[in-house]
């Protein structure tokens, strides 16, 4: 049984001399067990037992040392490497039948030592010598074992061979204790690790119980055979290797380790797919709302299209002829117009529609003429009043009413030009003042040319039964189509406080004024030019300009022509008891004028054919005056 060098007291087996040792000697006070000498080192004690109490340490031991060579002595250390950490960490220290761990700290990639080779310290020992875990200069720990149980002795050799061993022993000792030593070391009863302070042995030695405790593999009883790490023999006694993470065993360390490295880099590739899975589903994911998001806003988009093709009149939902027919069939419906007058208009309609002219019930003339009487008796206030020459008026009806002022704006121009020589004699001007549908046709015409090409595109060269709007392009489209001396000027932004447009203002009051103001003599106040209107173009909506004002402080104002206007409202010009009233609603200042973009078509004469042919090629991509 094994037995303290201290205290020499009997053990059961090695683990409890372990325990003791911990317990006993290194957590509590060394004193001797002999005498009243406490408070000393651990090496110190032995010292003074060896020295002191020497028979009485003999005469303990004898009956241990007898008993021990009853016992087998088949010692063995043996380096096993366990798969479940894949590394070697345990020195199987076996006596007897039973076994101990000790660290090794070998790693992997150290060569493998045999299977029978012993730990002894730090260094390797046969197989026969006695296990003494030493390390330098510091405190022993030293489990002795006994003589191969091949030769065992009698009881008497085996006693006196004790004697000897424990002599010897105690004298080995007294030398190392004996020889300088500038500093107290402590050495792991279960390990060679060697600590130069006792509470860091102690917490390293806690550190051993614990894991002996938590070991996963059975501690196997007296007459069995066994086995720390998880290895195995083959038939011819060779040791192999269990491969931690599947059946495959290896004949040694270097191999197995090669084999679980080949797991590792499979399961960082199987990482690394995963990733690349992720990656790839985030992809996806990131793709499909991204379609979906296209989806929704082409969706959104279309019907913004659809829309827009309907404030605009592009949705074919019928022209000028099925609006009219809608409007007296709901007069009808809710009484009020008789079904007799319905028939009769419809055919009038159709009439008026066949002939390509305008019927002119929405039509108001004499309207300068009114002006010009009003000014030369009335605003006495005024500096100079300029005014175009004689113009129509032409205001919608219930066939184009809400699409269909740039139409009637181009009727009021052309009114205009159908009263001067200058541009009838071509002959290139319509007979009469065409209808709404017979403006269709003729910038359809104009397309046809090759006039505005990219505007022809917008409308998908298409305007005949439909409700689209027009605007200063295609007004310069047709009127060059008839040769008519046309120029489109932009005012891209405003120019004055408060998003206004004096420049506007001022470029109308010079086209006016410069062509009356070439004579020597003074202008009079009002004076009526033969220049045609000017067409007034803006976001939603168009008018035409017939004359400016000029009062005496300076400032300007504007006269126009809305279509939006009845014909029933114009009338009250005519009557000089309203005129005052109602020429309010034509006045406009720079103040009334605030949408952001403004653009004119001013007619200047007539084109000769080849100047009309030059303009169709330059019209590919039309160009405007700027201003400013």
């Amino acid at each position: 049984m094994p037995v303290c060098d201290i205290c020499c007291e009997e053990l059961a087996s090695e683990s409890d001399l372990k325990t003791h040792l911990l317990l006993s000697h290194l957590e509590n006070v060394m004193s001797c067990p002999f005498c009243s000498l406490s408070g000393v080192s651990y090496d110190e004690l032995n010292f003074h037992i060896g020295t002191a109490h020497q028979e009485q340490e003999l005469d303990l031991q004898d009956t241990p040392a007898a008993e021990s060579g009853q016992r087998s002595s088949a010692d063995s250390v043996r380096i096993q490497t366990d798969p479940r950490s894949f590394r070697t960490d345990a020195l199987a220290v076996k006596l007897g039948n039973s076994s101990a761990v000790c660290n090794s700290g070998l790693t992997p990639a150290s060569p493998q030592p045999s299977s029978h080779m012993f730990c002894q310290g730090n260094r390797m020992a046969a197989p026969n010598a006695g296990i003494a875990l030493t390390q330098d200069q510091g405190a022993t720990s030293s489990i002795k074992s006994s003589p191969s149980a091949a030769a065992t002795p009698p009881p008497a050799a085996r006693m006196n061979a004790g004697k000897e061993d424990t002599i010897e022993h105690r004298k080995s000792k007294q030398k190392r204790l004996s020889s300088p030593n500038k500093e107290k070391l402590f050495s792991c009863p279960f390990c060679s690790l060697v600590c130069g302070d006792c509470f860091i042995l102690q917490e390293h030695v806690e550190l051993h119980l614990q894991h002996q405790a938590t070991s996963e593999a059975p501690v196997p009883e007296a007459g069995t055979s066994a086995q720390v790490c998880p290895s195995a023999r083959n038939e011819s006694g060779l040791q192999l290797y269990e491969c931690p993470m599947c059946s495959v065993a290896c004949v040694d360390n270097s191999s197995l380790q090669e084999h679980v490295e080949l797991h590792l880099d499979y399961g960082s590739a199987a990482a690394a797919g995963d990733l690349s899975e992720d990656i790839r589903l985030a992809r996806q994911l990131q793709e499909e709302e991204e379609k979906k998001r296209k989806e929704e806003e082409a969706k959104r988009e279309e019907k913004d299209f659809k829309q827009l093709q309907k404030v605009f009149g592009m949705d074919n939902s019928g022209g000028y002829r099925r609006q009219m027919e809608r409007n007296m069939e709901r007069a009808v419906s809710r009484g009020q117009m008789a079904p007799a007058e319905f028939h009769r208009k419809r055919a009038e309609m159709m009439e008026s529609l066949a002939s390509g002219a305008d019927d002119g019930r929405t039509r108001t003339t004499g309207v300068l003429d009114a002006l010009y009487e009003f000014y030369q008796h009335e605003a006495r206030d005024l500096a100079h009043v300029w005014l175009c020459a004689e113009t129509d008026h032409y205001s919608a009806s219930g066939g184009d009413k809400g699409w269909g002022c740039g139409y009637r704006n181009f009727q009021m121009l052309l009114s205009a030009l159908k009263r001067m020589e200058q541009y009838t004699a071509p002959h290139t001007l319509p007979d009469s003042v065409p209808s709404i549908p017979r403006v269709q046709a003729l910038i359809e015409a104009a397309w046809a040319e090759g006039i505005d090409p990219q505007g022809a595109s917008q409308f998908n060269r298409k305007l005949q039964g439909t409700r689209a709007w027009i605007g200063a392009t295609e007004i310069y489209a047709v009127l060059t189509a008839h040769r008519v001396r046309a120029r489109i000027v932009d005012f891209h932004q405003p120019t004055g406080p408060g998003n206004t447009h004096p420049r506007l203002f001022e470029w109308v009051k010079n086209y006016f004024s410069l062509h009356c103001s070439r004579g020597s003599r003074l202008p009079p106040r009002v004076v009526k030019t033969n220049l045609p209107p000017i067409y007034l173009q803006h976001q939603g909506h168009s008018r035409t300009i017939v004359g400016i004002e000029e009062r005496k402080n300076g400032s300007v104002c504007a006269l126009l022509l809305d279509p939006g206007c009845s014909s029933g409202d114009m009338k009250k010009l005519l009557n000089s008891n309203t005129a005052a009233a109602f020429l309010s609603r034509m006045r406009k200042f720079p103040g009334h004028l605030k949408h952001k973009q403004y653009q004119v078509v001013v007619v200047e004469g007539v084109l000769t054919p080849e100047e009309k042919q030059d303009r169709v090629l330059h019209s590919r991509t039309l160009r405007a005056e700027r201003i400013p």
